[in-house]
């Protein structure tokens, strides 16, 4: 903030040469990252990771099974390092391609017995609400054990592959009362809306700017949201019916989007604004 107000004396007093608004832009965005860097080094999740830890260890559900003892995340029952970064992933025993929520959500109602339609009723923290789902904390959770690991989707599984194209393909699809679509915000280089920077999912680096973070604390609403929020939100803004919870098609994006990231480090569960 310093660096801003210092650049704004300077500029009224003739010091410097006007900037250009790709030069505001670019301070300003620096600026941020600075301050959500900073927030970072304390970041609330930690909190939501805490108490995920303890819901997936606990016994719990009609068959009162814990998830560390019944939940196979693709490394193995019980096994959380390194899982996150390594979905979406093919399951064998689900039949489906799945990513870290729909699959924790499956172990639930599989593996300790509750009911699909109770976790669905209300899978997101809202804002006047005092603590997140149990869902968001197991998801807060299994992501922190994949931190500084690099993404790693399957891509070389023929079922994931499909999951991938089919992901991009919706992303491509424009309907809706604006004739939107996923690529209409994301789908090229250089789009914002006001101050914010709409990544090109289709891209290494787009993508990754796309999946970092998630699950996020919003510093906006003091709520912790996972990236499956984040998809259904974008349904949202296009004018679209949200998807069902934890539903394929939102998969299929997040496939799309986190093997075009696959190689990239995951910093873990982020801040978001």
């Amino acid at each position: 903030m310093k660096n801003t107000i210092s650049i704004g004396i300077a500029l009224m007093l003739g010091v410097l040469p006007p900037l250009t608004f790709a030069q505001e832009k670019d301070a300003t965005e620096a600026e941020f990252e600075k301050f959500r860097t900073e927030m970072e080094d304390s970041n609330p999740a930690e909190l939501f990771e805490m108490k995920g830890e303890d819901i997936w260890n606990e016994k719990r559900g009609p068959k009162n099974v814990s998830l560390a003892e019944s939940c196979d995340l693709g490394k193995g029952v019980g096994v959380v390092k390194g899982a996150y970064a390594a979905m979406p992933r093919y399951f064998a025993d689900a039949g489906a391609v799945m990513d870290a929520e729909r699959r924790i959500v499956w172990c639930m109602v599989e593996k300790q017995g509750f009911n699909f339609d109770d976790i669905a009723k209300k899978p997101f923290q809202g804002r006047n609400d005092t603590s997140a789902p149990d869902i968001t904390n197991l998801v807060t959770y299994v992501a922190m054990h994949s931190k500084g690991m690099p993404f790693a989707v399957p891509l070389d599984d023929p079922k994931v592959k499909d999951a991938y194209l089919t992901g991009k393909e919706i992303t491509k699809y424009r309907a809706g009362p604006y004739d939107f679509s996923c690529n209409t915000c994301h789908g090229v280089d250089g789009k914002r809306i006001r101050m914010q920077n709409l990544p090109n999912i289709s891209t290494a680096a787009g993508a990754i700017k796309g999946v970092q973070g998630w699950p996020g604390y919003r510093m906006t609403g003091g709520i912790m949201l996972t990236h499956q929020w984040r998809i259904n939100d974008c349904f949202r803004q296009q004018r679209f019916p949200e998807p069902r919870y934890a539903s394929e098609v939102i998969t299929d994006i997040l496939t799309y989007m986190t093997g075009n990231a696959n190689g990239q480090i995951y910093n873990g569960p982020g801040i978001k604004r």
